[in-house]
């Protein structure tokens, strides 16, 4: 049962006090105290059929401000090999509000013209499959138009379990994190370290999520 005992019963009282709660406020995306991580899409694919619980917890404080299907305390769900979830959803989707956290020394700086291709490239070299990318670049892709260049730097699973830990009743045994802070600018005037890649392990029962935080 390890650490994820609590699942076993299922009262209010055993879980963190993070749930889903009604947030008429909009992110401020130029507050650099606070993150808004938008769109998080976990995907998970498990050997075989099975129940699981999956419990979002915030080290540092946070709240989640949006998901589906509806997050309260943690979510209850059936998963397929093939990753569908209550014979429904191809992934979890969240949002939330979390305490600043991001790592700005290693990224890269792209034109808009040349996001889908960067994105694709990244994406694709990160380990995530067809279906994961087009879903990135399907959403955000339209949202990245307001400026010229754009600065990208990735967050990783050490930088991101900080801040935002997922816990799973039965634990994959490969678990890929990746979220990439954006932040519009008009000039590519900046010198940046080129990142290391990290990318995902497709085997067994494993996880992979992608999220954004746009600036």
């Amino acid at each position: 049962m390890k650490k994820l005992l609590f699942f076993a019963i299922l009262i209010p009282i055993l879980f963190f006090d993070n749930g889903c709660k009604d947030n008429s406020t909009e992110p401020n995306d130029t507050d650099t105290t606070s993150a808004h991580v938008r769109k998080p899409n976990l995907y998970i694919y498990p050997n075989n059929y099975i129940s699981l619980f999956v419990e979002i917890d915030f080290p540092k404080g946070g709240d989640i401000v949006e998901s589906i299907p509806e997050y309260t305390d943690f979510w209850s769900i059936e998963v397929e090999p093939t990753g569908k979830i209550n014979n429904d959803y191809d992934y979890l989707y969240y949002e939330c509000d979390v305490p600043s956290f991001e790592q700005k020394e290693y990224g890269w700086i792209i034109k808009q013209d040349n996001l889908k291709i960067f994105f694709d490239d990244n994406l694709k070299q990160s380990g995530f499959n067809e279906k994961e990318k087009n879903d990135f670049l399907e959403y955000w892709i339209p949202e990245l138009v307001n400026y010229k260049y754009y600065e990208i730097y990735p967050q990783y699973i050490a930088t991101l379990d900080k801040v935002i830990k997922i816990n799973f009743s039965i634990e994959p045994t490969n678990f890929y994190r990746l979220c990439y802070l954006i932040i519009g600018r008009d000039d590519s005037n900046l010198k940046l370290k080129e990142p290391e890649i990290e990318s995902a392990t497709r085997l067994d029962y494993f996880a992979v999520e992608w999220g954004v935080i746009l600036r």
